[in-house]
């Protein structure tokens, strides 16, 4: 059955439909065309005429003009719309023009930039000419190093080789910066958050030392769909720069179908697993030899779907996420685009544009957080040609609800504001010791901020810089890019070790220091390519964590206890008769207190157990929202810890429907009475050190995100709470749901005396 037909079929099953809240059918759309911009060099049209295109589409023709008038320009475009042609063509045209100009161009992962360093070799070959495109990343060998940073005309490598290989040793590649005159950044959208604060000041430290052997290269961005793409790639790169989006990239009809897994306990409000209900979408769609992408939101979910679809799929369905080796990966990517893996699991590995291939479906288990993030995902089925379908098949958890309920907010919102923060002080800090390291600062010069003198001196006072003579120079023994991890403001991954082989010991992966409490503790089961080991030994002081390979039918859970202070209050408002908004700085303590055995295909607790690990202390930021008396005076202290509790679980699955975040960069914690100001509060902080901007996009979202709540609980269908709405009764009481919406009312009333 081809994927049109079962498409149709499964649109008219009643067993499918009734749990459908939307089924969305996104047209064809016709390509629109525009001719070769005239100053396009005649061997790269003969080239493009040789492979087909006769003309560019409109969004690439328009890209190549910008960038050849000498504009920094950000393309975005949907997934698959051929955004290549917008860096390569202006690129190779340069290099043709000016035999020694240089490009650099930087993705952000390692499998992206192979994948497209295939690609632009293809073009290479098809001109024949001679001009050098490399790979420059952690697996490139040691004799091909020197020939690239000599030779190499394009040089495609990742943040984490730039960060740590590229600009501590640019003596090194002189030949590079002297001659740099463009900048590739594909998949702009990935760089929010920590990721991007840190990728911020990577481009900082990069421009300084084009600065330093004068060049001043244009940036060329690409990027998925989010709303604010100029002011978001004119913040990473502090440089002014010219959108286009005027897509003309064709597409097939697309089918788009909201999910909801039957209600099982109406009550309670417990829905069937959206695990067990994307196994099942998926398993079909296999069977039927559509070729499926299936995408989870943690690495357990993948492991655990990967058991379950392996079991009764055997060969045809493997797994791809963080921490997988290269060669692993490799095999999987080949694998999608021969055809001979007919399924994958993916975490958002596989959201950025790897070429895999022809997939017709794709089902998302559980809302990926974002809008931009969804339709990604989406697009990763039906690149190439013929109807597809996308499954969105949503958790209980509020803001999966909340979008399966609302499919017209999905549809017709615009994307999500992506957010960065590069003066998070911790992180600007660190990148002031990497600069400082590269080159000495000199009296005057701002790395991006006015403070930038105050870091300077303050840095002298550790002891780490030297001031001598109008300039600063790194004085310090170590060398501080290889203590900088970009994928978190704090460094300290853990490492995964298999010791199931005596004698043989093997990486399998990493986890961050935060994740490692609830991850890998002590009698974890640790999940690693549908394969389940268990935590033997966590040695904590080395960042180790030492796992065996067992046949169990349960994985864990863990439960996080949180303390949380307030430093400093940086906004303060209020802003009606009930309530306050706050928004500072916190210090949090979380300790991992117990955890939980999780029965394979049923997901009952079949049984727990303590948790022995030191607290966690981080410093972020938060945004408060506290009750007055006025309000507090009307519940028992036991109806208002219920109301809060419920309040805080709502908010906190709804606050990213309009941040570009996952749910899991916010943590949340509610006092009846805060250490503070003796008042009920509720916080939702920053879940990174020195926090990311997310408190204060909420601080000024406060009243909006009250709205919402009230909204949602009110449409929810259980009767005293649930987890898709104020949470479980076990968590709020019989009526936390009652209780929370009336102290959502009250705190909303604008009339109160």
């Amino acid at each position: 059955m081809n994927a049109k037909m079962l498409i149709d079929h499964m649109k008219s099953r009643v067993d499918i439909r009734k749990h459908v809240t939307r089924w969305e059918t996104v047209p064809a759309k016709p390509a629109r065309f525009a001719g070769f911009p005239r100053r396009l060099h005649p061997d790269l049209v003969e080239v493009l005429r040789s492979r087909g295109i006769r003309e560019l589409y409109t969004h690439q023709a328009t890209a190549v003009e910008k960038v050849l008038e000498g504009n920094n320009i950000v393309t975005v475009t949907p997934t698959a719309s051929g955004k290549t042609l917008c860096y390569n063509l202006p690129v190779l045209q340069r290099i043709l023009e000016e035999p020694e100009a240089r490009a650099l161009y930087i993705f952000p992962t390692k499998a992206l930039a192979h994948d497209q360093m295939a690609e632009l070799n293809r073009l290479i070959e098809a001109m024949g000419r001679d001009i050098k495109g490399y790979t420059y990343d952690g697996d490139t060998p040691a004799a091909a190093r020197q020939a690239i940073r000599r030779a190499g005309h394009i040089v495609v490598t990742n943040p984490d080789m730039l960060h740590q290989a590229v600009l501590p040793h640019h003596t090194k590649w002189v030949k590079l910066f002297e001659n740099l005159r463009y900048i590739v950044i594909d998949e702009l959208h990935a760089y929010r958050g920590v990721f991007g604060s840190h990728f911020a000041n990577v481009l900082r430290r990069l421009k300084r030392i084009c600065r330093h052997y004068g060049s001043d290269p244009q940036f060329i961005l690409s990027s998925a769909t989010i709303a604010n793409p100029q002011a978001f790639a004119e913040k990473l790169t502090g440089s002014s720069v010219t959108l286009v989006d005027n897509n003309g990239a064709p597409t097939d009809e697309k089918h788009f179908v909201f999910f909801n897994p039957p209600v099982v306990n109406p009550a309670l409000g417990i829905r069937r697993s959206s695990v067990l209900e994307a196994r099942r979408l998926a398993e079909e769609l296999i069977r039927n030899d559509v070729q499926t992408i299936v995408f989870a939101r943690s690495r357990v979910r993948v492991e655990v779907l990967l058991t379950y679809l392996q079991e009764v799929l055997p060969g045809k369905v493997r797994g791809y996420r963080g921490g997988y080796l290269p060669t692993q990966r490799r095999a999987i990517e080949q694998g999608l685009r021969t055809g001979d893996v007919r399924g994958v699991v993916s975490t958002n590995a596989l959201e950025l544009g790897i070429d895999i291939g022809e997939l017709e479906a794709c089902v998302i288990c559980g809302y990926p957080g974002t809008i931009a993030s969804t339709w990604q995902q989406a697009g990763r089925a039906g690149r190439r040609q013929g109807a597809s379908v996308t499954f969105l098949v949503a958790s209980s958890n509020p803001l999966d609800q909340y979008v399966i309920e609302h499919p017209e907010y999905f549809l017709k919102q615009t994307p999500e504001h992506a957010l960065v923060q590069p003066d998070n002080l911790v992180i600007l800090v660190n990148h002031i010791k990497c600069a400082a390291y590269e080159l000495p600062f000199e009296e005057g010069e701002e790395f991006g901020v006015a403070t930038t003198k105050e870091v300077l001196d303050f840095l002298v006072e550790e002891r780490v810089l030297h001031r001598t003579g109008g300039r600063w120079y790194w004085m310090d023994q170590s060398f501080p890019a290889k203590d900088i991890s970009l994928r978190s403001a704090a460094q300290e991954n853990f490492i995964v070790i298999d010791i199931s082989e005596t004698g043989n010991h093997r990486v399998l992966g990493e986890v961050d220091r935060f994740s490692a409490p609830t991850l890998i503790h002590e009698e974890a089961i640790y999940l690693h390519e549908g394969v389940q080991y268990q935590v033997e030994k966590l040695d904590y002081e080395e960042k180790k964590a030492y796992v065996r390979q067992v046949d169990v039918d349960y994985y864990t859970d863990a439960n996080l206890a949180v303390q949380l202070k307030v430093l400093e209050v940086e906004r303060e408002e209020r802003d009606g008769p009930n309530r306050s908004k706050n928004m500072g700085e916190v210090t949090v303590n979380a300790l991992a207190t117990l955890f939980k055995k999780i029965k394979f295909n049923t997901h009952e607790n079949i049984g727990s157990g303590p948790i022995h690990l030191p607290e966690e202390e981080m410093h972020t930021t938060a945004y408060w929202l506290t009750v007055e008396e006025a309000v507090a005076d009307r519940f028992n202290r036991e109806d208002l810890q219920s109301g809060l509790v419920g309040l805080a679980n709502v908010l906190a699955h709804l606050a990213p429907l309009y941040l570009m975040c996952d749910p899991r960069d916010l943590g949340v914690a509610a006092q009846v009475k805060a250490v503070h100001n003796g008042k009920p509060t509720l916080f939702l902080y920053d879940k990174y050190p020195g926090g990311v901007g997310l408190s204060e996009k909420l601080f000024d979202l406060h009243k909006e995100l009250l709205k919402t709540a009230r909204d949602h609980i009110r449409r929810c269908p259980c009767e005293e709470g649930c987890p898709s709405c104020t949470g479980p009764a076990v968590e709020t009481g019989s009526r936390g749901k009652g209780l929370t919406l009336s102290l959502i009312e009250e705190l909303l009333d604008e009339h109160a005396i």
